[in-house]
């Protein structure tokens, strides 16, 4: 799998609130590298986890609509009346 990018504006948002969370939760101050390595080690680690069920979100839903178009397709059948 690919690695993970994420757009500048997210990237430096997540990294703004790694910093606050390590501030507010745990009283700690951690600095832009500290906290850039660890959303690096998240991305990483928890990345494909979370790819993969959102594939697995995705293949669902399609097999729900497919079904409901099935469905739809043979509604518009035209039924033989049989005398």
């Amino acid at each position: 799998m690919k690695p993970i990018k994420m757009p500048k504006e997210h990237r430096e948002a997540a990294l703004d609130h790694i910093q606050e969370f390590f501030e507010l939760e745990r009283g700690e101050s951690i600095g832009r590298l500290a906290a850039d390595s660890l959303l690096e080690f998240f991305l990483k680690e928890l990345g494909p986890a979370v790819y993969n069920q959102a594939l697995s979100d995705c293949r669902m839903l399609t097999a729900q609509r497919m079904q409901g178009l099935e469905e739809d397709i043979y509604a518009l059948e035209w039924k033989e009346d049989r005398k």
